[in-house]
């Protein structure tokens, strides 16, 4: 399910959210501060945030500003949540690119399908949906791989190989399967090819590497693990 943040410093309010979000099946993480969640998103990135305006040490808006003038977060969808009502400061939100705007009193329904419409929207709009999954985020607008925050330089053959196991993940895929998805049946590459990209991936990807399986006979899997000890 989506990871969603709430960044609200009055504590009623925040623990309503998270008490809702989660019945409603989201993964949930909450802050009272904005510096905290700025610190948290640069190595754990999630689906949606849910943003107040009135925060007492980076205001909302500030905090919007530096979300979306960071390339490898721009991209997260946020909504601002505020008991200010007037047409300006939706205006000012939107425009420094929240996706959507709800103003307290808002009831909880009404605030679950705006996060549900939010996320269909966003999806729809990336032909090549971001993946990401804990200390792991694959940027498809420039072919990016962050793994705990830090950039893992790969090749674009290397990018396309990863992005389709994560998105078949659990799933075995034969060679047969990636040289037709990643090298689209090149006829200068071989089933060898796959194992040489792989052997690379594994040892860039450090303790993700271990993530990706050898089936026997048969192909590799992206395993659902995400961590390892």
């Amino acid at each position: 399910m989506p990871l969603i943040y709430i960044v609200e410093d009055d504590e009623d309010i925040n623990e309503l959210l998270v008490y809702n979000l989660k019945k409603e099946g989201f993964q949930v993480k909450s802050f009272l501060e904005s510096k905290k969640a700025l610190e948290t998103l640069q190595s754990d990135f999630p689906d949606l945030i849910l943003l107040d305006i009135m925060l007492p040490d980076i205001d909302g808006l500030e905090f919007c500003k530096i979300v979306k003038a960071d390339e490898n977060l721009a991209k997260i969808p946020i909504i601002m949540l505020t008991a200010k009502s007037t047409e300006i400061d939706k205006i000012v939100g939107l425009e420094l690119g929240a996706d959507d705007y709800i103003t307290k009193p808002f009831s909880f329904r009404e605030l679950i399908a705006r996060i549900k419409a939010v996320l269909r929207r966003t999806a729809r709009c990336r032909e090549n949906q971001t993946i990401s999954q804990k200390d792991l985020y694959l940027n498809p607008d420039r072919l990016e791989v962050l793994v705990d925050g830090k950039t893992v330089p790969l090749t674009k053959k290397e990018y396309q190989l990863l992005s389709t196991l994560l998105k078949n993940k659990g799933k075995v895929l034969s060679r047969a399967f990636l040289l037709e998805e990643v090298w689209d049946n090149d006829l200068d590459v071989f089933d060898r090819t796959v194992d040489v990209h792989i052997k690379n991936l594994r040892d860039k990807l450090g303790r993700f590497g271990k993530n990706i399986k050898t089936v026997r006979g048969v192909g590799y899997m992206w395993e659902e693990q995400t961590s390892t000890n």
